[in-house]
């Protein structure tokens, strides 16, 4: 699958895919959908603090840095979507706004203050994104400010506490998620 930039300052720039199975890299026409999601809510991704968790290629958190975000910390476990997503930042020059972990997303400490845009994108029918964000909740990667994607298989029903849905919409055999901290 070819992976490009869909907008932004590396607008078009093509991106390198782990090779293998392992992961799958969200389709552009996805991203795109998402991004509009977004940007209509968000109003602009300029000076945000972003993470891609479940990074796979990076492509999301990427986006996100192409239109605006001051930062993305990228957490993925497998060794060759770490790798792309070195190559890929690499390539964008874009090195000094990643923090890029090799490990799981429920190994993350306590982090110094909430993000403003959590993007997920776990394995599909495996609930791994709910059991991910019960935790960033616990911990405070989640404040009443973010804003959350949670990508799903179109067939599946996100179990989730303690956040709202916002906003839903299915794309091909996606279902993406906005989500933020339920009101106390």
């Amino acid at each position: 699958m070819s992976l490009r930039i869909i907008s932004g300052q590396w607008r078009g720039r093509k991106l390198s895919a782990p090779e293998g199975d392992t992961t799958r890299p969200t389709a552009d026409r996805t991203r795109e959908t998402l991004f509009s999601m977004l940007l209509s809510r968000l109003g602009s991704f300029d000076g945000l603090a972003v993470a891609d968790l479940f990074a796979g290629s990076g492509a999301l958190g990427l986006e996100a840095l192409s239109r605006g975000a001051a930062s993305c910390l990228f957490v993925e476990q497998d060794p060759a979507a770490i790798r792309a997503i070195r190559a890929n930042l690499a390539n964008l020059k874009a090195q000094a706004q990643a923090d890029v972990r090799a490990s799981s997303v429920l190994s993350l400490g306590q982090p110094k203050q909430p993000l403003d845009l959590v993007l997920l994108d776990p394995p599909y029918h495996t609930g791994a994104g709910a059991v991910a964000l019960d935790k960033l909740v616990r911990l405070g990667w989640i404040g009443p400010a973010t804003w959350i994607s949670l990508e799903t298989a179109a067939d599946e029903e996100p179990r989730l506490r303690g956040l709202d849905s916002v906003a839903e919409r299915r794309v091909g055999k996606a279902r993406l998620t906005l989500l933020r901290l339920a009101a106390a």
